[in-house]
C-alpha cells in the first residue's frame, strides 16, 4: 500500500473516533457515580457552613411532628455528652491492632486498643469493677425463657457485618426537602450527570468537619464515680440486633398514630408490633424478641452506609444501606449515690434530640466512639475508627423519676438526668439507667451517616433513642435486685 494511501486510512480512522466521541457526549454518556453521597467524594461545590447547615429553627416545615421534645431537661447540669466515671473502664491490657501503630506511638497507653480483625468486643465504655456481690451472671428462677435470640453481646461473635434492612420508602410528606445546587457548566444532555448528582449529595449532608479520627478525641473524665451508698450492679437484657428486621419512619411516643412521624427509618428490638399506633394494651398483648419475656419496645434512628445508593428516592433525604448493628448491648444501671427503685410499667423515655442542629445543645445527649478508644467520647461528631476497630453509638437515658408520672408533655420532665455529682434532684428518685450500646461495622472514611429530619443534615449530634417499659412486675423486682446488691446479671 503506498504510503498516500495509508495515511488517507489513518484520517478515516481518527475522523470515526472523533465523531464517536461527539456522539456519546450529545447522548449524555458518563462515568458511573457510586461514592455519590460520601462528603470527603462530593467535591463539586463547597460544603454549606455550619451556619447555612443549620439554619434557622423558624424556618423548619410547620407540618412536622417532632420527632424528641423541644424542652430541655431538669437538673442536667453535666456535660452533655458526659459519660459515667473513667475510673469504672474495661481492662486496659487490651493488645493493640498493629494497624494502629503510629509513628510517634502518642497517648496509645491511655487507649483501650481494638485487637487484631475487627473482633473487639463491646465492652461497657465505664464497666463497672468487680461487684460487691457474688460477681456471677443471676436470672430469675422459673421465668420463661422462649423466644430467646442468641446471645448478641459481643462483637466477635459475629463473622460478617449483617445483612441490610430491607427499606420501605417512607410515605412521600410536605417535609423540607434539600435544594439541588446549579451545575456549575452547562451539561451537553438533557439528563441528570453524575456532577449533579454529587451536588444534590452534598447539600444533604453530612459534611468533612462532621467527622473525626477517635485518636484527635482526647481522653476524658467521664461522669460520677460510684460512691459507698451508690448501687454498682448491671442488667442486661438480651433482645438481638433486629435480625428479623422490624423497621418503620414511626414515632408512637412523640407522634401518636401519625404514620411516617420521625421522617427517618427507625430499628427496633424487643416488641415485635411497635409502630405509630402502638399503646400500652397493644404492647402489653404482643410478643418480643427479649428474653426473660421483656415486652420493652427499644428503637433508635438507623444508620447507613452512603457509599450506596440504595433509598435515593427518599423524599426527606436518607439515602443510603440501612446497616444492621453487629452487637447491640441494652444495660440497666444503677445510680452513683444512692440505690435505685423500681421503674413503673408503661413508662416512657427518650433520650437526645433529633433536631439538636436547629433546636441547640440543651438536650443533646449523642455520644460516638469505636471499640478499644471507648474513654474517647465525641458528643458533635462522626468518629473515624481505625482498622479492625467498630463504631459506636452510647444512648444513655436519664433516670431520676418524678415518682407518679410515666410520660409528661415534653416527654422528658417526668423523667431527668442526674447532676453533675451523680445524685438525682430533690424530688425525684433513681430508677435503673437505660444504656443502649450498638456496635457496626462501616467502609473506611467518612462513609456513614445517621438518618434525621431533612433540616438537620445527618449532623451527628442529634443522634438519639426511644424506651417504653414493657417488663412484667416480676423481672422488673430481679432488674432492681440485681442492681442494688451489686450483681451482673
Amino acid at each position: 500500500m503506498s504510503r498516500s494511501r495509508r495515511m488517507a486510512a489513518a484520517a478515516s480512522v481518527l475522523a470515526m473516533a472523533a465523531t464517536g466521541l461527539v456522539s456519546a457526549a450529545v447522548i449524555g454518556v458518563g462515568p458511573a457515580i457510586a461514592d455519590h453521597c460520601v462528603p470527603g467524594e462530593a467535591t463539586a461545590s463547597p460544603s454549606p457552613s455550619a451556619q447555612q447547615r443549620n439554619g434557622n429553627q423558624n424556618q423548619q416545615d410547620q407540618d412536622q411532628q417532632p420527632d424528641q421534645g423541644q424542652q430541655p431537661d431538669q437538673g442536667q447540669q453535666q456535660d452533655q455528652g458526659q459519660q459515667p466515671d473513667q475510673g469504672q473502664q474495661q481492662d486496659q491490657g487490651q493488645q493493640p491492632d498493629q494497624g494502629q501503630q503510629e509513628g510517634t506511638g502518642q497517648q496509645q497507653d491511655a487507649d483501650q486498643q481494638a485487637p487484631q480483625g475487627g473482633g473487639a468486643a463491646i465492652l461497657d465504655p465505664a464497666a463497672s469493677p468487680a461487684p460487691e456481690g457474688d460477681g456471677q451472671t443471676q436470672t430469675p428462677e422459673g421465668d420463661d425463657q422462649a423466644q430467646a435470640p442468641e446471645e448478641e453481646q459481643s462483637a466477635s461473635t459475629f463473622s460478617r457485618r449483617g445483612r441490610p434492612t430491607r427499606t420501605a420508602t417512607p410515605t412521600p410528606t410536605q417535609s423540607e426537602t434539600p435544594d439541588e445546587q446549579p451545575s456549575g457548566t452547562a451539561s451537553p444532555s438533557p439528563t441528570e450527570t453524575g456532577n449533579g448528582e454529587e451536588e444534590a449529595c452534598a447539600d444533604l449532608g453530612p459534611f468533612p468537619e462532621d467527622f473525626i479520627d477517635i485518636r484527635q478525641v482526647p481522653p476524658r473524665q467521664l461522669g460520677a464515680r460510684i460512691g459507698r451508698s451508690g448501687s454498682r450492679g448491671t442488667f442486661v437484657s438480651q433482645c438481638g440486633r433486629n435480625e428479623n428486621r422490624h423497621n418503620n419512619p414511626d414515632n408512637f411516643i412523640v407522634a401518636p398514630g401519625v404514620s411516617n412521624g420521625a421522617h427517618h427509618l427507625h430499628d427496633y428490638v424487643g416488641n415485635v408490633s411497635t409502630d405509630a399506633f402502638s399503646t400500652d394494651e397493644s404492647l402489653a398483648a404482643a410478643g418480643t424478641t427479649c428474653r426473660l419475656n421483656d415486652r420493652s419496645t427499644y428503637f433508635w434512628p438507623v444508620l447507613r452506609d452512603r457509599n450506596s445508593d440504595q433509598n435515593s428516592n427518599d423524599p426527606d433525604g436518607n439515602v443510603g444501606q440501612a446497616l444492621t448493628a453487629r452487637a447491640v448491648q441494652l444495660q440497666f444501671r444503677g445510680n452513683a449515690t444512692s440505690r435505685v427503685v423500681a421503674m413503673p410499667r408503661f413508662l416512657r423515655l427518650i433520650t437526645g434530640d433529633a433536631k439538636a442542629a436547629t433546636n441547640g445543645g440543651a438536650n443533646a445527649r449523642a455520644a460516638w466512639s469505636c471499640t478499644g478508644f471507648q474513654n474517647r467520647i465525641a458528643t458533635d461528631k462522626y468518629p473515624l475508627c481505625p482498622r479492625g476497630s467498630l463504631v459506636l453509638r452510647i444512648l444513655d437515658f436519664p433516670s431520676c423519676w418524678d415518682g407518679q408520672n410515666t410520660d409528661s408533655a415534653n416527654h422528658r420532665t417526668h423523667v431527668v438526668f442526674p447532676g453533675q455529682n451523680g445524685a438525682c434532684p430533690q424530688g425525684t428518685r433513681a430508677i435503673p439507667q437505660l444504656r443502649m450500646t450498638l456496635a457496626y461495622s462501616v467502609p473506611q472514611g467518612q462513609s456513614f451517616a445517621v438518618d434525621a429530619f431533612p433540616e438537620q443534615k445527618h449532623n451527628p449530634v442529634t443522634d438519639h433513642a426511644d424506651f417504653a417499659n414493657v417488663m412484667p412486675d416480676r423481672l422488673m423486682r430481679f432488674v432492681v435486685d440485681c442492681i442494688n446488691r451489686g450483681r451482673r446479671c
